[in-house]
């Protein structure tokens, strides 16, 4: 069963990649832009899209966007239909990202056996919804529209929980009209389930118990949804485009090479190199803390099986004609590590480096989209309450003493009300949502002044 299990997905992975070719690649978002990222619980985590802004937080510093999380738990095709126009038109975007079919494509049916037919139904009933969404966007007219495929379902994972046999095949149905979709309306398209599946089955050969997501098959960890940045910013066309660049020859005094920085007031003596070096760009730090519940993933994790660093992350100090020796080097007088003549000949990456202080300033605005998260998670679970359940009751957006009365009731035997009670108490005020907005509008504002470039003096001196 395991071997046609992979073979499936193997086959399914060999015509993704030869479809994929023909989507046309996205433009890189510009200045101004709205965002929207709309899907289920994967989107409602807020990672992915949260580590794709501060991709450019940090890339372009200059060209200021807005990202809205706008993924509810639970959601499918249908529920997406049912919120679009109150959850995500309203929002004003330039652009909107869709994603589902992780819940479209259904869990415990094929318990039953009749894993294709289940599928079948499913995908189908998926499409019977998604065609409205489909008019829907297309009548919207002032925004882009990016369609996303779901992040995988780890059918071959080594854990016997939440096992559905074939649900990936119908998640892979699902991701073809959305693909066809997306090239019909000449649409932007991102495929997370096909590149997903073959790093998963790449590396389940080494290691048997790996898996980009949870152990619940479903759920990507901190690692697979920066895998899942990695690929939206590669379909961007985004790949390439270094940090910074530099290459000085101290043997001729001059500066070779100089891409996406500015270099200036080269000094080059017995022993020693300055220059004063003015990056473009800031560098994307690595995470290394595990931020989603019970899921032991970290960003950084994410490295041993993409190339990032090689892709979106090189700050790139290179000097040539250094004698052989042990040198030192320093910013703003701060020394931040030693190499060796062959090894700044090599060139060395600054990014990868923690004690630069362009490392320090971009982690501090690492931190600060954290805390930007944290509070737009607030948001979130309110308008998951008003979707998922005040609506069922015919009481969405009342947030009265009632529909709080409802919210505690229903809470005493439903896990998900209950996880989102106590957030509701105060969500329902209108002034304390506003109050969350001027904070992340505060904290957004914060980050696009923290994260201009500063010019920053290198020194390489020789040891001894």
């Amino acid at each position: 069963m395991y071997k046609k299990i992979v073979s499936s997905l193997l086959a399914i992975v060999a015509l993704s990649t030869a479809s994929v070719a023909q989507v046309q690649r996205m433009m890189p978002f510009q200045a101004g832009e709205r965002v929207t990222f709309v899907g289920n619980s994967i989107t409602e985590a807020g990672y992915y899209e949260s580590y794709i802004w501060l991709y450019y937080m940090l890339h372009f510093p200059a060209r200021k966007i807005t990202v809205y999380n706008c993924g509810i738990g639970g959601d499918r095709a249908q529920n997406i239909l049912g919120r679009i126009d109150k959850d995500v038109f309203a929002k004003k975007p330039t652009t909107i990202c869709v994603t589902f079919g992780m819940n479209d494509s259904g869990y415990f049916e094929y318990l039953s056996g009749n894993g294709d037919s289940t599928g079948q139904q499913k995908a189908k009933e998926s499409k019977r919804f998604f065609d409205t969404i489909e008019q829907k966007l297309k009548a919207y007219v002032p925004a882009k529209k990016i369609m996303i495929t779901s992040s995988l379902y780890d059918e071959t994972m080594k854990n016997p929980k939440n096992y559905f046999p074939k649900k990936s095949l119908s998640m892979n149905t699902i991701a073809a009209f959305q693909e066809k979709a997306a090239q019909d309306n000449h649409w932007g398209f991102v495929d997370f389930l096909h590149p997903m599946t073959e790093i998963t089955l790449r590396e389940q050969r080494k290691d048997s118990a790996f898996t980009l997501t949870s152990s619940d098959r479903i759920h990507p960890g901190n690692a697979g949804h920066f895998v899942m940045a990695w690929l939206f910013l590669k379909q961007q066309g985004l790949a390439g485009k270094p940090v910074a660049d530099i290459a000085i020859d101290a043997a001729a005094k001059k500066i070779q090479h100089q891409e996406n920085c500015q270099l200036s007031a080269l000094s080059v003596t017995p022993g020693t190199v300055q220059v004063d070096y003015l990056a473009n760009s800031l560098p994307f730090p690595q995470d290394t803390v595990s931020r989603m519940w019970e899921n032991p993933q970290r960003q950084a994790d994410a490295l041993k099986v993409i190339p990032f660093t090689e892709d979106m992350n090189r700050e790139m100090l290179t000097v040539h004609g250094l004698a052989a020796g042990d040198y030192s080097v320093m910013i703003d007088g701060k020394p931040i590590g030693n190499w060796s003549g062959e090894q700044l000949g090599a060139g060395i990456n600054l990014a990868l480096v923690k004690t630069t202080p362009q490392y320090d300033q971009a982690m501090t605005v690492l931190l600060l989209n954290e805390e930007r998260m944290a509070l737009e998670s607030k948001l979130r679970a309110y308008y998951w309450l008003q979707f998922n359940y005040l609506k069922e009751i015919g009481m969405q957006f009342n947030d009265n003493k009632v529909a709080m009365d409802s919210v505690a009731s229903r809470a005493t035997r439903d896990w998900a009300v209950a996880s989102k009670r106590d957030n509701y108490r105060a969500a329902r005020y209108a002034a304390v949502r506003a109050s969350w907005q001027r904070q992340i509008d505060a904290l957004v504002n914060e980050m696009y002044t923290l994260n201009q470039p500063k010019k920053h003096t290198i020194k390489i001196v020789k040891a001894g």
